[in-house]
């Protein structure tokens, strides 16, 4: 059904929609959103505005907001392949194959050359067919974990490899400076020293609850860090910029180390190596791109294949299994990569008692999951998110959840902000996000916080703000949105 619209307004809706694709070419998605939107209101009638905005979603993250587009456009136009393609991108960034395989079957009906599709309608019949095979065994007996097969003492180190080498297994100083400086080369290291130190690092976390307690002793430093995405020369630079880790400067990385970037392997490799050699000198948040979905769809997966092997990576997703889903820092500060859960009740001792690792993968629903993709927002209560995943929580949400638990406030990261942070609910609320310039067409700041125990509350927090730096140009890993309309 369509609304009668007259020729004026047809052509200013035309004109709009030419304001937001500038607009969408210069990567100012936000505003192309709006952009659209007011061209929709002015004429409801064409497809094409519902595709390209759910185009601007996509590039937003927003997928669920993508798919909704996706269905308006098939409405008003049931034979717009570009509909059925866009609402099968949002399905598939979700991992939701078996409903994006139909949509990119549809678009092959109408646009049978599409390369693109076709290799995306490939991907999700070989993913569906994987998982329903790896159920199958898994209902059939218990699957042994990678992690604990692998012998790494028979692992040889050639005598032609020229890095520092770890003995008995202990990750040293001196280690982790010679990694830092050959993943800054473009060097590896050796795939022995790779398989320990994740190893150790499975066997650390695991022996840790799902909130992990963080004290700050006199006269040291926690600096808190949102995502880093795989912006290994980014992420060095806030060393470069705030110390390295040590005894008394601890980090507090908040989930998302890896995917989109193209050195998501040298980070986490990194912050494993660090947590090893200063256990209370670095702290690990599970984000919800340390997940298989994630890893699959945005790049890690492929990274650790091309770099290494895929026993790799499955260790490395045994592993993210393990990661602490929150920190309580100072006793005042609730640190968690996404946000509040869409229930009023829950306490900071239910958080801590998750069964991550039985769990595994967190799924789309429920509080472990929504601890890892929630999202802040201006109204009051709560309301579905337009990422298709978790949901938004009002300044009352926070507020709420923060007297019930006795806690000053909520430190989050998950969406990227143009400063590098934002204060929010009444400053109950704080997102902290550390990958400047964003999949290096974002434009954003990064930020970090400093936190110190000074004062009569407990602590002090110091923002600060850093810019982007220059990096080795490589084709990145997650290619999965490139190409087709």
């Amino acid at each position: 059904m369509t609304t009668s619209v007259s020729e004026q307004d047809i052509a200013r809706a035309n004109a709009i929609k030419e304001e937001a694709n500038v607009l969408f070419a210069n990567k100012k998605y936000d505003e192309a959103v709006e952009k659209y939107t007011e061209a929709i209101e002015v004429n409801p009638n064409v497809a094409a505005f519902y595709a390209n905005r759910a185009f601007a979603h996509t590039k937003l993250e927003a997928y669920g907001a993508a798919i909704l587009d996706g269905d308006k456009a098939v409405e008003v136009d049931p034979k717009y392949a570009k509909g059925y393609y866009r609402r099968g991108v949002g399905k598939y960034a979700l991992a939701r194959y078996k409903e994006a395989a139909k949509d990119f079957r549809i678009v092959l009906k109408f646009a049978p050359n599409d390369k693109d599709a076709k290799l995306k309608l490939d991907d999700c019949d070989k993913t569906v067919a994987r998982m329903a095979f790896e159920k199958a065994i898994a209902s059939n007996e218990v699957v042994k974990k990678v992690s604990d097969s692998i012998d790494t003492q028979s692992i040889i180190v050639e005598d032609t490899y020229d890095g520092v080498r770890i003995d008995d297994g202990k990750v040293t100083k001196e280690f982790v400076d010679d990694m830092i400086e050959r993943f800054i080369g473009q060097k590896k290291i050796h795939r022995r020293y790779a398989y320990e130190i994740i190893l150790q690092a499975r066997k650390y976390f695991s022996e840790q609850a799902s909130l992990v307690d963080v004290e700050i002793p006199k006269e040291h430093k926690l600096t808190i860090c949102g995502d880093v995405h795989g912006q290994f020369y980014d992420f060095n630079n806030i060393f470069k910029l705030n110390g390295r880790p040590s005894e008394n400067h601890a980090y507090l990385f908040n989930g998302d180390f890896v995917d989109r970037g193209s050195f998501s392997l040298e980070i986490i490799l990194t912050l494993f190596a660090y947590k090893l050699l200063y256990p209370t000198g670095m702290y690990l948040t599970r984000g919800n791109h340390e997940t298989d979905d994630m890893n699959k769809v945005y790049g890690f997966e492929d990274e650790v294949k091309a770099k290494f092997s895929e026993t790799m990576f499955k260790m490395f997703s045994e592993t993210f299994a393990t990661l602490p889903l929150a920190h309580l820092v100072q006793k005042k500060i609730f640190v968690v990569h996404g946000g509040l859960s869409s229930r009023d009740d829950v306490t900071l001792e239910e958080i801590r008692n998750i069964d991550r690792i039985t769990k595994g993968q967190p799924g789309q629903g429920g509080l472990m999951s929504e601890l890892l993709w929630a999202d802040p927002q201006f109204l009051p209560g709560r309301s579905p998110s337009a990422r298709g995943v978790g949901q938004k929580f009002g300044p009352d949400v926070t507020e709420n959840f923060c007297k019930m638990n006795d806690i000053d406030m909520i430190i989050r990261s998950h969406e990227v902000k143009q400063q590098g942070y934002q204060v929010e609910h009444n400053g109950r609320c704080v997102t902290i996000f550390s990958a400047p310039n964003y999949c290096d067409s974002v434009g954003n700041k990064g930020a970090y916080i400093n936190v110190t125990p000074e004062t009569e509350k407990g602590y002090k927090l110091d923002y600060v703000q850093f810019e982007a730096v220059e990096h080795p140009k490589t084709q990145p890993y997650s290619n999965k949105f490139r190409g087709g309309f």
